[in-house]
């Protein structure tokens, strides 16, 4: 892990930090590519990029449903138990983010509010192939289907192996969280060509109105691409955690959360900021004998040697703006008064607070969504969420006193701006209220001055009281 050590009075700057940001023009022009042979060929397009990009040549995309109800037959008792209790607590956060349209009147009768309403179908990118990612398939589905979508639609890349034996194409884990999670409709489809599929459609898959879910470098490209033709979660990138300890947390327990995120990916950031040199150290020592008897050893050394930081600073005040200049997807505070520091934190995807907090809590079972944004992008950006597979709709329902009320303040401000029809079809409206309904019949118009009409000379205390 490279070090940054931060002077007396001198605080994180974000150039000093080796995050690219942007995705290679080579993937997203690949992307591309994919994306327009989808929208004109459909199924064909897609098929054939399964096949020259996954190896499989699949009949039908759809896994059959009898596949998905059978889903949970002949597993593991503590698998299932342990994916229901994360179901649950997964769930039972998310019910607390939903709401609910709400509507206000004022004295005058005019009524506002908000009318929510789900998405009427959602699909979620979960990565597969070699892989499985049970997890992802619930913190994607749950809160979907807790927003009250009706389709919830699933796509993951077919596994070859499986495929060859004639058997589902998928990992039974993702399988049997899809069932648990609520899923709908499966496609074994991965790959910036199900990306493509859903944002447009294809004779086999529908189109959803929004897509969430991680995937590699060609997914994230594609998700930016379809982006305002169909909604997406973020452009996510590589994982990343940010560990703030002091001298009163383990340095073994420090180094294994740290190699937690590393494991995922070498490209996964990695970052401790301390104001102890010599805790630091220790870390870096314990994290030599962990990773020595670490399956995936070698992808974790990658990670911390290319993409780990340790930030040494001066005082607890500039660890804590190094972290909020970081903005990480996860950060732990690890420090004796850790819920202390919590209001000072504002750049964070996931907040840890305290010794016993790791964050692979957060990744399966504590519930809040572990879908994060990335890369700095906590600095605006928000987590998964029910408000993700909602849209919203202002409603706006005037009386004829509430018309009267702020009618001269519009034709003011329209004024103002130069839109006289803005103005003219609230002032006629007016005019029926004060004149009558023959007041604004069109020959009785003709022969007004209907500049007048629109930008009427109202005094100031008409424009704030009403007329």
């Amino acid at each position: 892990m490279k070090t940054i050590t931060l002077a007396a009075g001198e605080l994180l700057d974000a150039s000093m930090l080796t995050r690219e940001g942007v995705l290679p023009a080579d993937i997203t022009q690949a992307a591309q590519r994919i994306i327009d042979a989808v929208r004109s060929e459909g199924d064909a397009a897609v098929r054939r990029y399964c096949s020259e990009f996954d190896g499989v040549d699949l009949a039908s995309f759809r896994l059959p449903q009898e596949q998905i109800d059978a889903a949970l037959e002949g597993l593991d008792p503590a698998f299932l138990a342990a994916l229901e209790k994360a179901a649950a607590q997964i769930r039972d956060f998310h019910e607390r983010e939903a709401q609910q349209s709400w509507f206000t009147t004022r004295p005058d009768g005019t009524m506002l509010g908000v009318k929510v309403t789900p998405l009427a179908a959602a699909g979620i990118y979960v990565p597969g192939g070699r892989a499985q990612y049970p997890s992802t398939v619930l913190m994607n589905a749950i809160p979907a289907k807790v927003a009250g979508v009706e389709r919830v639609i699933m796509v993951t890349p077919p596994q070859r192996d499986a495929v060859e034996a004639g058997t589902c194409p998928i990992s039974p884990y993702t399988l049997a969280a899809a069932k648990v999670g609520g899923v709908d409709e499966i496609y074994t489809v991965g790959g910036a060509q199900a990306v493509a599929a859903l944002a447009y459609g294809t004779e086999s898959i529908p189109r959803v109105g929004k897509i969430t879910g991680p995937g590699n470098a060609y997914v994230a490209a594609a998700k930016r691409l379809v982006s305002g033709d169909v909604g997406i979660d973020m452009v996510a990138g590589p994982s990343e955690v940010c560990v703030l300890a002091d001298a009163t947390a383990h340095p073994a327990v420090v180094a294994a959360d740290l190699m937690a995120q590393a494991e995922h990916d070498p490209l996964a950031a990695c970052y401790l900021v301390t104001c102890d040199a010599a805790f630091a150290a220790e870390v870096e020592r314990a994290i030599g004998v962990l990773v020595a008897q670490s399956p995936r050893a070698d992808i974790t050394r990658a990670s911390l040697d290319n993409e780990g930081t340790i930030i040494i600073a001066a005082d607890m005040d500039a660890a804590v703006e190094a972290v909020n200049t970081i903005a990480p997807e996860h950060l732990e505070l690890h420090c004796a008064d850790a819920l202390g520091l919590l209001g000072a934190i504002r750049n964070a995807g996931a907040i840890f607070v305290g010794a016993w907090s790791t964050e692979p809590l957060g990744d399966y079972v504590a519930g809040p969504n572990h879908t994060l944004p990335t890369g700095g992008t906590a600095a605006f950006s928000n987590p998964l969420s029910v408000d993700d597979f909602v849209k919203k709709s202002s409603v706006i329902c005037y009386t004829p006193a509430g018309l009267l009320k702020d009618a001269p303040a519009t034709q003011r401000l329209a004024h103002a701006e130069g839109l006289w029809a803005h103005a003219l079809s609230t002032a006629l409206r007016r005019r029926v209220l004060e004149r009558g309904e023959d007041a604004v019949a069109t020959d009785a118009l003709a022969a007004v001055d209907l500049t007048a009409v629109a930008w009427p000379d109202d005094p100031a205390e008409t424009v704030a009281a009403g007329a």
